[in-house]
């Protein structure tokens, strides 16, 4: 028998996602990020799991709107980025529609997967497709919804890897609640771990998502100002809601913060603490929570002479 003493199995990310969703009482929040620096903000201050919000790669990374502008690639690339500051965090990324038929979404699975993603969202949407929470959505048929989630479970199932997949549905918006309950328990049925109807307008409604779709997991996406309820997380827990987004967490506040620092800028000639004592943030500081300290403590152990005084 092998020597086992001090042996400890290593937990990836996608298994810890998978045993946060079936933790009875438990209900995932992940706060959305859009690239390191608001990731390492969120790392920073001990979050069990992270959203990668498409609208905020798409306007961060191409200075657009969620429009369906962005490609896998722009997705993947982020994704990537983001999952690798703390490969043991899971991260859940938007993967919008798969970027294209059944092959396309396939390719987009199994680039999720090798770019360390733990979990990602696939939609019913038309490939141009839009925010969800902005008016015209078009669905596709509910043939090639499933088609698309099976050539997602197909592909994950061929890479040898793992993902938590969860199936999307805008189509409340446009055809009701039975059709996109429909499509989602054909989702399920077809491989998907969680469900996720987008654009819920009521408690009421949420409430009998949650029941109708039992018992598989269902997440619930918070955008303020869209046209859900703007649910906390414990409310969105005592309605059985598994996971709760919040993609919009990062490119909410950062708005009006860089809106009234380039105003004071313009008007006085500095720029003024966005902080109630005054306090200002040295780059050092933010440095660190981009890994300063470690970075230079690795240098140090590999032998380089560059920080030994630090810095």
């Amino acid at each position: 028998m092998a020597n086992t003493n001090g042996a400890r199995k290593t937990v990836s990310a996608v298994e810890k996602l998978r045993a946060m969703i079936a933790e009875p009482d438990k209900i995932v929040v992940c706060p959305g990020v859009y690239d390191g620096y608001t990731a390492r903000i969120a790392l920073a201050e001990g979050v069990d799991c992270l959203y990668m919000t498409g609208a905020g790669t798409t306007m961060s990374r191409l200075g657009m709107a969620d429009m369906g502008v962005a490609t896998m690639n722009d997705m993947r690339d982020n994704a990537a980025m983001i999952a690798s500051l703390s490969p043991s965090t899971p991260l859940i990324a938007d993967a919008d529609t798969g970027y294209g038929g059944a092959i396309m979404v396939g390719r987009t699975v199994t680039s999720y997967i090798r770019a360390g993603v733990a979990g990602l969202h696939l939609e019913d949407q038309v490939v141009t497709k839009r925010c969800g929470h902005l008016k015209g959505k078009q669905v596709v048929d509910i043939d090639e919804y499933v088609s698309r989630i099976r050539a997602a479970v197909m592909a994950r199932e061929q890479s040898g890897g793992d993902i938590v997949l969860i199936a999307r549905t805008d189509a409340l918006q446009g055809l009701g609640y039975d059709e996109a309950v429909k499509r989602l328990r054909a989702a399920v049925a077809t491989g998907a771990d969680v469900a996720f109807l987008e654009g819920v307008t009521t408690r009421e409604d949420a409430e009998s998502f949650v029941k109708d779709l039992a018992p598989t997991p269902c997440l619930f996406n918070n955008v303020p100002g869209g046209v859900s309820p703007d649910f906390t997380a414990q409310e969105a827990r005592e309605i059985g809601y598994k996971i709760a987004i919040y993609p919009a967490l990062g490119i909410e506040v950062v708005y009006p913060a860089v809106r009234k620092a380039v105003q004071d800028l313009l008007k006085s000639g500095r720029v003024e603490s966005v902080e109630k004592d005054g306090k200002r943030w040295s780059p050092r500081e933010m440095f660190e929570v981009c890994g300063l300290n470690e970075a230079m403590a690795f240098d140090r152990e590999a032998g380089g002479k560059s920080y030994l005084d630090g810095a």
